[in-house]
């Protein structure tokens, strides 16, 4: 990224190795980096300030239907509205409407 990033105080960064998101984080905004998974570890590198990490529970799988190479398990890795769907959720914030463009809507809500 060339442009300068907002000021993240008060905000939590979702990441693989982290702790667990919980409804205690939900005083937080929410920073979430949509790339590939080759040029998000590049975008998270660019982050200087000191950010709360946290993952989302490793049981939720992707319906989108990824074929990236440098990924051992195509299924854990979320797209990005199904992270912040299931960060919302966790979080008890409003749903509503976050899914209806997204395709595979109905085979990603079967898993809940």
């Amino acid at each position: 990224p060339n442009d300068a990033l907002p000021h993240l105080k008060g905000y939590v960064m979702l990441d693989f190795e982290a702790p667990v998101l919980t409804r205690d984080d939900e005083t937080y905004g929410l920073f979430l980096i949509d790339a590939t998974w080759k040029y998000a570890e590049v975008m998270a590198r660019q982050i200087k300030e000191p950010i709360l990490k946290r993952s989302l529970p490793k049981h939720y799988r992707t319906a989108y239907p990824r074929r990236q190479d440098d990924c051992s398990d195509p299924t854990r890795g979320l797209a990005t509205v199904e992270a912040l769907y299931i960060a919302y959720q966790i979080l008890g914030r409003d749903t509503s409407g976050l899914l209806d463009n997204y395709f595979w809507k109905d085979e990603f809500l079967r898993q809940f």
